[in-house]
């Protein structure tokens, strides 16, 4: 099993809406039995609530099932995140930051990346020009534009993990 995770801020704005995107990819894929994918935040204040009401909104707009959405409740990520997950998403560089100084070696720095690291249009720039504003601080504009830079990051995880996946072969999945 491959596992993906997430981060934002508080895990209720992007790094859902991330997660979710990426799930359906997967199972579109044909890969949802092989990889899993959650979010978390760098911080615990939302720990507990679920997705703010325009991350749903947003979500529900995409054709996502209300009742997929509504058990979400946001989590603080641990430094323990690092041993049960391949890959560690960043939606800014404040979250890069801090989740590669919270990072015990540098294996565990080296699953850090930004998501738009994966987006052909952002790809080349360096990963301080790659974040995702926080859309909690705008209108529902600033969740459309954060699901458009989410969407144009998918193709590229999904790639790379089927790379991963094809890498450790049968005996390893």
């Amino acid at each position: 099993m491959y596992r993906i995770m997430t981060v934002c801020t508080g895990n209720i704005c992007r790094s859902p809406m991330a997660q979710f995107c990426l799930a359906r990819a997967f199972d579109d894929a044909g890969l949802g039995s092989e990889v899993t994918v959650d979010s978390t935040g760098v911080t615990g204040w939302e720990a507990g609530r679920p997705m703010d009401d325009r991350t749903f909104a947003e979500l529900a707009g995409h054709g996502f099932a209300p009742q997929e959405l509504a058990p979400f409740r946001a989590r603080a990520f641990t430094a323990d995140d690092f041993a049960d997950r391949d890959l560690i998403l960043a939606m800014d560089y404040g979250h890069l930051l801090e989740l590669q100084d919270w990072a015990g070696s540098a294996r565990d720095r080296g699953k850090v990346r930004m998501i738009r690291s994966f987006d052909p249009a952002s790809a080349g720039l360096p990963p301080d020009k790659q974040g995702i504003d926080d859309p909690w601080y705008g209108d529902m504009s600033d969740f459309d534009s954060s699901y458009a830079l989410i969407q144009a990051s998918v193709p590229g995880v999904v790639e790379y993990v089927r790379a991963a996946l094809d890498a450790a072969g049968p005996a390893d999945q």
